[in-house]
């Protein structure tokens, strides 16, 4: 079967930029996938996406003209019911393959075979293979279908009567296999090889494609656009670090903006421009949050990483002479750092101790009142969690900071810019004559903001930054307020990783019960339901880390108070799974658990020696009192891979145990005193991890 590479692109008006390289990537995968799932491409079928502003495209390698047609065999009804006593079709029969557009000719040719109990007539056909025109009709439209369209719109087609619904309107389709054309149609278009150039650059105003393969080459050369979006980006990145490295720079680092400028562009040209430097007065996160969000600009920063006056510019046309361009985003931006420095200015005529109370009339939730009053309780918070950590000073220092941490809201800065709570805070803390604890601690109680952030630098906002999750997380789970699915609008999960993590990560003598108290969570359901959620966000968060389901289980399900244990505890199970005694260890233990869950009533774990009758329940006593006290003296310092690995010689007793004594025993005494004995066993195998999830 001959194959020849496949050529689709839509042309379209300018699509949303956010969703470009997405709809990009929908629509080659969908069409491609249908064509395979039709038999016209093979699996290893490359496919190429192109995405730009005004265009969808997709190359497909290897497909046919036609696939190829399938043998197919179909169960007819059982033979009982198909023929009479004499053999012959009955009217059941014949109606049947009437609907299926055969006739009693094929009788003899049809196939019996078992069908259960029963012998059934089985009817073999060949299918024909779908044609391209079909296959990719069908692909088209479910790959439009597939989209994910952020917002869909309706135009009307130039007959002035019907509508279509699309993200924009369309005007052109090319659909080529090899040098053909296919007639294939969507959104009122009926497929061609004309398309259309960059707007301004193109050396035609109509693209004539000659064949499926020559498309990126002609659009680059007679279009001057470069179609992927992959290999557009690549450029851009490359002008940027060249434009950069030109004025001894760097270009500031952001994928997402990145990708949206490639969205936005089809033939990028990078320019260099600049500002005056009076603006550099201004934090440098809000000139660059300015010329990011507002201008898609790419702010230039030195080798500290300062931001400097200069700043790169990705422009769609590249003209003989430069300048105009460059002039005119020049005079787009100042307007725009203006407004920043005018911000700055005025914000700080009013300090931040003098902001708050105006927090009073600022809504938190309806059902846990303003900002000021959870400032209050996040100050509370803090000032106990500091008191634990570092005494009087360090919990003065909280509950100030704790205070001052949401009065940035209040800013026009952060106003007109809310990813700059907390930044800005920092800044006008420090303009008030502030020491730089409280400074940093108002700008890091947000982190860790997201995976892999910075847990904050200092012991102040170490403990604003757990009170301030502590009190969403008690307030929303004590008004019930639960992520449920992937919906979770005030990040519950993020802010219970943030608590895990400087938990864990600082090492903090502080238990979650303890904080469970700070952060006033009275009602007793309420704290089981916020430590499920918490010992289930470091149970997944440690998989992630490398950790084995069973090593988490083992310790995660002790649900130690102190997660700073945690890696510590770990680390510990890992040593002991790695002795030669743990597989027999963890089984002997979970064979106890059980034991222990059976018995009628609570078991102390308590021995009386005058009722130790066999010799190896002696032994294990004995091991028992010596092994013990110097687990539980390695667990009290804290050195857990000594207290698990002291187990080892509690291997030969166990075993001899199990096999020589009846723990059951019918009298009653003995039976107590022998649960007793196993009992302390169990607590003894138990303090550092849950052994018996150990064993497989």
């Amino acid at each position: 079967m001959t194959t020849k590479n496949l050529l689709v692109e839509l042309f379209v008006e300018e699509l949303p930029p956010k969703a470009l390289k997405k709809l990009g990537e929908s629509f080659a995968a969908t069409l491609a996938a249908n064509l395979k799932s039709r038999g016209l491409a093979g699996d290893d079928a490359s496919v190429t996406p192109f995405a730009s502003p005004r265009r969808l495209a997709v190359h497909v390698t290897n497909v046919a003209a036609k696939a190829a047609d399938k043998p197919m065999q179909q169960k007819l009804m059982p033979v009982a019911v198909a023929l009479d006593a004499s053999g012959q079709p009955t009217p059941a029969l014949l109606k049947k393959l009437a609907a299926l557009g055969q006739d009693a000719a094929v009788v003899p040719s049809l196939k019996r075979a078992l069908d259960g109990k029963a012998e059934a007539l089985f009817l073999d056909s060949v299918v024909p293979g779908a044609t391209l025109q079909e296959g990719l009709q069908a692909a088209l439209e479910a790959a439009l279908a597939a989209l994910p369209i952020p917002k869909v719109m309706s135009y009307q087609l130039r007959d002035g009567w019907s509508s279509v619904h699309f993200v924009r309107p369309a005007h052109k389709l090319v659909a080529l296999h090899g040098a053909d054309v296919v007639p294939v149609g969507v959104l009122g278009l009926t497929a061609g090889r004309e398309t259309q150039g960059h707007r301004f650059e193109a050396a035609n105003p109509v693209v004539t494609i000659r064949d499926a393969d020559s498309y990126a080459r002609q659009m680059e050369s007679e279009g001057a656009v470069i179609p992927g979006f992959a290999a557009r980006r690549a450029e851009i990145l490359k002008q940027l670090e060249a434009a950069a490295a030109k004025e001894g720079l760097k270009p500031i680092d952001d994928e997402a903006l990145l990708d949206e400028v490639t969205a936005l562009v089809e033939r990028p040209n990078v320019l260099t421009c600049q500002f005056e430097q009076e603006f550099l007065d201004v934090p440098q996160e809000c000139l660059i949050l300015t010329m990011k969000a507002n201008q898609k600009y790419f702010p230039l920063l030195d080798a500290a990483g300062k931001l400097t006056h200069k700043f790169l510019v990705v422009s769609n046309i590249n003209p003989a002479d430069a300048s105009a361009v460059i002039g005119g985003n020049e005079r787009v931006v100042r307007p725009r750092l203006a407004d920043a420095k005018f911000f700055f200015d005025q914000d700080r005529k009013k300090s931040l101790a003098d902001r708050i109370p105006g927090l009073s009339k600022v809504v938190y939730h309806n059902k846990l009142g303003t900002q000021g009053e959870r400032a209050q309780r996040v100050a509370a918070i803090a000032s106990a969690i500091g008191q634990q950590l570092g005494g009087d000073a360090l919990a003065r220092q909280a509950d100030q900071a704790a205070l001052l941490s949401k009065a940035d809201l209040l800013t026009d800065m952060v106003g007109e810019f809310p990813e700059l709570q907390g930044i800005m805070g920092r800044y006008y803390a420090l303009h008030d004559g502030l020491p730089a604890e409280i400074a940093d601690a108002i700008e890091d109680h947000y982190k860790p903001r997201f995976a892999g952030d910075a847990l904050p630098r200092g012991n102040v906002g170490l403990c604003v930054a757990l009170a301030d999750k502590l009190e969403t997380l008690a307030g929303m789970f004590g008004i019930g307020q639960l992520p449920t699915g992937d919906k979770d609008p005030f990040a519950l999960r993020r802010h219970a990783l943030g608590v895990i993590r400087m938990l864990s990560e600082r090492d903090l003598p502080l238990d979650l019960a303890w904080l469970f108290d700070a952060a006033q969570v009275k009602d007793a359901a309420v704290a089981a339901q916020l430590a499920d959620f918490i010992y289930e966000r470091l149970a997944g968060s440690l998989r992630e880390q490398g950790y084995s389901a069973l090593e988490v289980d083992a310790v995660v399900g002790l649900r130690p108070q102190r997660l700073g244990d945690i890696p510590k505890r770990l680390a510990a199970v890992r040593a002991f799974a790695a002795l030669p005694e743990s597989a027999s260890l963890a089984a002997a233990n979970k064979r106890v658990g059980n034991i222990l869950k059976k018995a009628e009533g609570a078991v102390a774990a308590k021995v009386d020696a005058a009722l130790l009758k066999e010799e190896a329940e002696i032994a294990l006593d004995a091991a028992l009192a010596a092994v013990k006290p110097q687990a539980d003296a390695a667990f009290e310092r804290g050195d857990y891979a000594a207290s698990l690995q002291s187990l080892a010689a509690l291997k030969a007793p166990v075993d001899k145990f199990f096999d020589d004594v009846m723990v059951n025993a019918e009298d009653a005494a003995l039976r107590n005193n022998r649960l007793g004995l196993l009992a302390i066993l169990h607590q003894a195998m138990n303090r550092v991890a849950d052994l018996s999830k150990l064993s497989t």
